[in-house]
């Protein structure tokens, strides 16, 4: 046993727990950003680690400063055939050695070395001349080099044949022993096929089969292939899934291969991924320490940091019991509360908080809801995260002058606990009651892309703080020596791709204190009755989301940019629709007949007004009848 074996060993299960906890995200391409720094495309990218350490390092180096948690090696091609064809294959077991000092020489604690391995470059049976047994042995003489020099796990990579991939897993398994992490990925086709035709389902069941710890796809023709075709994988694996796309397609400019994929544009795939059920992303070709740094800013807006910040109270031994003030009743705390509590059927109208200091648009379309018989206005907190007037103070302004009952938005993104927590007691003191609890657009999605986010907790930490303060505690468990009577809403997407992830997520945020839930905008309502069939055990009221569309291109939005499925039924009437008035009308009239629908099915509805028209709002809230 080698001294670095027992470190592998700890630094595997390490692994895998936080695998199950977290979103783990890998560093970027290598070979692209060593032919950025001048490094002629015919050169072996490997022999640098021996002959440019210092170049190679500093690439390791910009990635752990951009956040990535695990640092591939400078191996990929560090086999025995790619190494003879440019006559360096004696130096195999010192490049890759010195490919893993130097990951782990930048990583330090900040990330895990994982050894990189690639295919062998050429074809093996039956359709070339390496057999298997040779394909294997080439694979585990790598193999042995990487893990001799003290790797954290293997991955194997832009794999295209999966007998090649299945010889480069035993190699990998029989030279690292049980308990080293291994990741396979392939390359694929523009329709998610391997090069030779393998389907997506088939590549995934097979790989499923195999002795890996993770499934996924690198490299390919950019993040929307590579997110196409690991949705098509998770109707068929219980493995982890990664991704890690090239960013895009290299165009040629001025003689260089340049990628045109930006750090924003992969950020919003990322979030895609994640959504997706994706446990580990990273980057491949192009790609580069802004674009994980964008990654990994994505990454933490979805999965905030609850592993540092307890918001549950601790009882100490030795001490008194912390005394809980008992929650006011639902019905108590606001006109909302009471009519939840009482069965009653809600309608919500959305209404954004002014660009600037002058919300007289934003009354006035409020005293039109009010007239209309509209329960309560419902004022997002910096929606796509622009910059507007407070959001709570357009909620205090609104009550006051429309005489209408509002509904906070209350986000993670822009405070830390301390902030929050004040801000949660200044909205109570001034009659701000009803909160929809969540974690909020992450900056990148804004005008402002530069902005730090916060994060300190996402939606469900913020639920627990809410339903502390509701109890006269503080987050630490001090006594405030008074409590809040906050209505606590949160979120939840009856469409959202991973439904076991957002069903887990719902029921937590039940446990940590929500007493009503607002829906994503809904269009299949197959999706939330199934929803509400899966969550009907928790028996909070559930407030659809309705969205009326207002053309063609705002329902392709809907589908393509908001991951929200629309029906195809809908999305043809919208394409038919020939004016721009047609198509709002026909977008109201959509909107009304999901109304009609969903009245039997949940106790209320919040309408949008898409682009401030808030007279689209109280039309479909007509289709509502007698409340």
């Amino acid at each position: 046993m080698t001294a670095a074996e027992p470190i592998t060993q700890s630094r595997a299960a390490e692994f895998r727990s936080k695998l199950q906890s977290k979103i783990v995200v890998a560093d970027g391409a290598m070979g692209t950003m060593l032919y950025a720094k001048g490094i002629f495309i015919n050169r072996c990218f490997d022999e640098l680690n021996l002959s440019a350490p210092q170049m190679v390092k500093e690439i390791h180096q910009e990635y752990v400063k951009a956040g990535a948690e695990i640092i591939e090696s400078n191996t990929f091609g560090s086999n025995r055939v790619r190494l003879t064809a440019f006559g360096f294959v004696e130096k195999l077991k010192a490049i890759n050695q010195a490919g893993v000092r130097l990951a782990r020489e930048a990583a330090g604690e900040r990330a895990y070395v994982a050894g990189a391995i690639g295919p062998l470059g050429t074809k093996i049976e039956p359709l070339g001349p390496m057999s298997f047994a040779e394909a294997r042995e080439v694979f585990k003489e790598q193999a042995d080099a990487l893990v001799s020099a003290g790797i954290d796990l293997i991955v194997l990579e832009t794999f295209s044949d999966l007998n090649e991939l299945r010889e480069a897993i035993s190699a990998a398994r029989e030279a690292a022993g049980p308990d080293m992490v291994i990741v396979a990925q392939v390359t694929v086709d523009d329709e998610g096929k391997l090069l030779d035709g393998t389907t997506t389902d088939t590549f995934t069941r097979k790989m499923s089969e195999w002795a890996v710890d993770v499934i996924g796809v690198n490299c390919s023709a950019g993040p929307k292939v590579v997110l196409e075709t690991v949705e098509k994988m998770l109707p068929h694996t219980t493995k982890a899934l990664s991704a890690m796309p090239n960013a895009g397609l290299p165009s040629t400019v001025e003689g260089r291969n340049i990628y045109l994929c930006s750090p924003e544009y992969m950020a919003q795939y990322a979030r895609r991924f994640l959504q997706a059920g994706v446990r580990m992303i990273g980057g491949c070709c192009g790609t580069t320490p802004e674009h994980i740094k964008t990654i990994c800013s994505e990454v933490r807006s979805l999965q905030p940091m609850q592993q540092r910040i307890s918001v549950e109270v601790v009882e100490e031994e030795g001490k008194p019991p912390v005394k809980r003030m008992p929650k006011v009743p639902m019905a108590e705390k606001s006109q909302l509360g009471a009519k939840l509590a009482a069965g009653k059927f809600v309608a919500f109208v959305e209404i954004l908080p002014p660009r600037g200091v002058d919300p007289v648009k934003e009354i006035e379309g409020a005293k039109l809801c009010k007239e209309h018989g509209i329960d309560c206005i419902n004022v997002p907190d910096g929606p796509r995260a622009s910059a507007r007037l407070s959001a709570q103070v357009t909620c205090q302004l609104i009550q006051q002058k429309a005489g209408i009952e509002t509904v906070l938005h209350f986000c993670c993104r822009d405070r830390n606990i301390l902030g929050m927590q004040s801000e949660l007691l200044g909205a109570h003191a001034v009659g701000v009651r009803n909160l929809i609890c969540i974690t909020g657009d992450p900056p990148r999605m804004g005008t402002y892309p530069d902005a730090t986010a916060v994060f300190d907790v996402d939606s469900i930490g913020l639920t627990n703080i809410v339903n502390q303060l509701n109890q006269g505690l503080d987050i630490g468990g001090n006594p405030t020596g008074s409590q809040t009577a906050l209505l606590i809403g949160v979120g939840a997407n009856p469409g959202h791709l991973n439904m076991d992830e957002e069903l887990r997520r719902f029921a937590w945020k039940v446990e940590a204190g929500a007493e009503y839930v607002v829906t994503q905008p809904v269009f299949d309502l197959n999706l939330l009755e199934t929803f509400l069939k899966k969550t009907e055990q928790y028996k909070i009221p559930f407030i659809a989301g309705i969205w009326p569309l207002t053309s063609y291109r705002n329902a392709e939005f809907m589908v393509n940019e908001l991951r929200v499925p629309v029906p195809e039924e809908y999305m043809e009437r919208m394409r038919r629709a020939d004016s721009a008035e047609k198509a709002r009308n026909e977008g109201i009239n959509i909107a009304r007949e999901m109304c009609a629908r969903v009245r039997h099915m949940v106790q209320g509805a919040q309408l949008s007004a898409p682009f401030g028209r808030y007279e689209m709002a109280v039309q479909v809230a007509e289709a509502l009848g007698s409340r």
